[in-house]
């Protein structure tokens, strides 16, 4: 089924308001087709994974942001489900530690970025700092960072810098092989709270429920201007943002994993030369006389 995955895409530098772009749609997919969709891109992602892994050229960096229960683990498990673990990792990005705070902030992330020939998938990311640090600017002076040693101090120049920060660290890691798909899971309100209740009223699933995601629900506008930023000052056609509709699970999976096959495709992966024949002959021959 084909499907424009570009009018999810968000232009570079155009404003964007997020009550533009759909929380529920299922893009033409029901629950069947969409799981037919999800087991061929794992196929198929499997084949080249292996490839990438062999051609050793390109690293691969997959973002995810979202709210509370927008269903990011899921994503994670369905799409990535049959690729080979020693090729692909995940790295779930919690609040800061003490030795952390140490160092300026994108550093922890920079220690889990993708070698060449793998994909390392984000599950939040470095964008938490001018998302949750945006809404909650208090959290910034855990940071000591000069200057700003106060909330007062904390103005629109300090987050246009982080913006450039960002973009500058994502240009230079591109320039030098690593392709980046980010994606936001834009899950709606109403759809939040029935997964939230879901979580609360079934005694196995009360472990993924957190008192922290109602303080973070009760801030939802203050989080809907920040996440509409970032989208806007940091979605460039190196390193672009996908809205993704996931008030339906099975198609948030569906879009993300036709979107990485989709850059996949584009790379013109190839494995390394071989031996030639007759190295090869010369192997075979020396290995059935032993």
């Amino acid at each position: 089924m084909n499907y424009d995955y570009s009018k999810l895409r968000v232009v570079a530098g155009r404003k964007v308001n997020l009550a533009d772009y759909a929380t529920c749609e299922d893009g033409g997919f029901h629950k069947k087709t969409a799981k037919r969709e999800i087991k061929a891109n794992i196929k198929e992602l499997k084949m080249l994974q292996q490839m990438f892994y062999a051609d050793d050229r390109y690293s691969l960096l997959v973002i995810l942001q979202a709210r509370d229960a927008a269903g990011k683990d899921g994503v994670i498990r369905h799409v990535m489900s049959g690729i080979n673990p020693q090729g692909c990792r995940v790295h779930s990005f919690k609040t800061p530690t003490k030795n952390e705070l140490e160092h300026d902030y994108f550093w922890r992330h920079y220690h889990a970025l993708p070698q060449r020939g793998m994909i390392e998938i984000f599950n939040r990311s470095h964008y938490e700092n001018v998302l949750a640090t945006k809404v909650n600017p208090q959290w910034i002076l855990n940071e000591r960072i000069p200057g700003y040693e106060s909330v007062d101090q904390i103005d629109r120049q300090f987050w246009d810098d982080r913006y450039e920060a960002i973009n500058a660290i994502e240009k230079h890691l591109h320039q030098n092989g690593m392709r980046i798909l980010k994606f936001f899971l834009n899950v709606s309100m109403e759809e939040q709270k029935a997964r939230f209740l879901s979580r609360i009223n079934e005694p196995d699933k009360n472990w993924k429920f957190s008192s922290a995601d109602l303080q973070a629900r009760s801030q939802w506008n203050a989080y809907q201007e920040a996440f509409e930023e970032m989208l806007e000052k940091t979605s460039k056609p190196h390193a672009p943002w996908y809205v993704i509709p996931a008030d339906k699970k099975f198609f948030a999976r569906v879009a993300v994993g036709d979107i990485i096959l989709e850059l996949f495709r584009s790379l013109d992966l190839h494995y390394p030369p071989a031996e030639s024949p007759e190295i090869l002959a010369a192997a075979r021959e020396q290995l059935m006389s032993e």
